[in-house]
């Protein structure tokens, strides 16, 4: 017998199950009651933000047979044969439904020729399919694409939602974890259910007992990246080059993702700034909600070093290395080791 992820024995079966997507979840409700869903949509937003999982429901929902349900990897069915064999069959009337419904998955992934080719079927499809791309990376689709869709954006999940959502699963699996520990795999979900829920399952299967507790939880993640973002900051803030240089060699010791990274890096290094700049209540909650109690107040310090400020020119560096990273294929590491150096 095959084991069933957590992600996947637990991922929503119909919209109400759908967590941190308020707004999609009420445009796709009044949609599907009206009966006025469009023939093209684009789901774009972070890794496992639920994009696939809100695709397949409203498939069903729409009464789709699991047969005229088609799924497409683009990031291995990129070329334009496999486009033109989806425009020859398009026509065709579904088996047993009112409609075929195309997901296309890492839509982004799709070579330019392949992209044209779809484009010719979006412009004119047939009444009876739907389309709904999905993509982590929206700025590598043409504009042409673009247009001819229906764009629906993910947000990443709070950190409450994320806490939520694991101690939901916990309770299910009969398993008791502590406060901390609940808040800490969250954190280490960083905007991703599929993530927050991978990490739980390992810390399941390490720990292999019916109580886990914060120190357990420490034990078997002592190596997360999040540890080590915090960290990086500060060297950044503080200009030094020796322990930025030992932060990079770890990182790759560990085989932690660079570009991940380097994104998560951005968001604290962001908040950072606007708590600094922004003398309202609302951005400390927001804070608060996305990070939890313990990263914000660290958040909160590095706001109020004036010795050492975070400038808006260290923001748009980190990103010039994200898209570095993004369009190079030399070893990732290297870079941003050269480019924070």
């Amino acid at each position: 017998m095959n084991h069933q992820t957590l992600y996947t024995k637990y991922r929503p079966q119909d919209l109400g199950e759908v967590r941190g997507q308020e707004s999609v979840v009420s445009l796709f409700e009044n949609a599907l009651k009206d009966s006025s869903l469009g023939h093209a949509y684009l789901f774009k937003g972070g890794r496992g933000t639920g994009k696939t999982s809100v695709a397949r429901i409203i498939a069903r929902r729409l009464g789709t047979a699991p047969v005229d349900i088609i799924e497409l990897d683009a990031a291995s069915n990129r070329g334009i044969d496999e486009m033109r064999s989806l425009k020859e069959n398009i026509s065709s009337l579904p088996f047993s439904s009112p409609y075929k419904v195309y997901i296309i998955d890492e839509a982004h992934m799709l070579t330019l020729q392949a992209a044209n080719a779809l484009l010719k079927t979006l412009e004119e499809p047939p009444a009876h399919v739907i389309f709904i791309l999905a993509t982590t990376d929206p700025d590598k689709l043409p504009a042409t694409i673009i247009s001819r869709c229906q764009v629906i954006d993910f947000k990443k999940p709070s950190l409450t939602v994320l806490s939520q959502c694991i101690r939901d699963i916990a309770e299910k699996e009969g398993i008791s974890l502590d406060e901390e520990s609940i808040a800490y795999v969250a954190r280490l979900g960083n905007g991703s259910f599929r993530d927050a829920e991978s990490h739980l399952e390992k810390l399941f299967r390490s720990v292999g007992k019916k109580e886990i507790t914060i120190e357990d939880a420490m034990k078997v993640f002592r190596f997360s990246s999040e540890d080590y973002e915090v960290q990086f900051l500060k060297s950044l803030m503080e200009k030094d080059g020796e322990t930025l240089a030992s932060l990079v060699r770890v990182l790759e010791e560990k085989e932690i993702d660079v570009l991940s990274f380097v994104e998560s890096l951005i968001g604290r290094a962001r908040y950072t700034i606007l708590l600094r700049v922004l003398k309202n209540k609302e951005i400390h909650e927001e804070v608060r909600a996305l990070y939890g109690e313990d990263e914000y107040q660290k958040l909160a310090v590095f706001s109020r070093d004036i010795k050492n400020p975070l400038t808006s020119k260290d923001l748009v560096n980190l990103i010039e290395i994200y898209d570095k990273l993004k369009k190079s294929s030399f070893n990732p590491y290297i870079i941003l080791e050269s480019s924070v150096l």
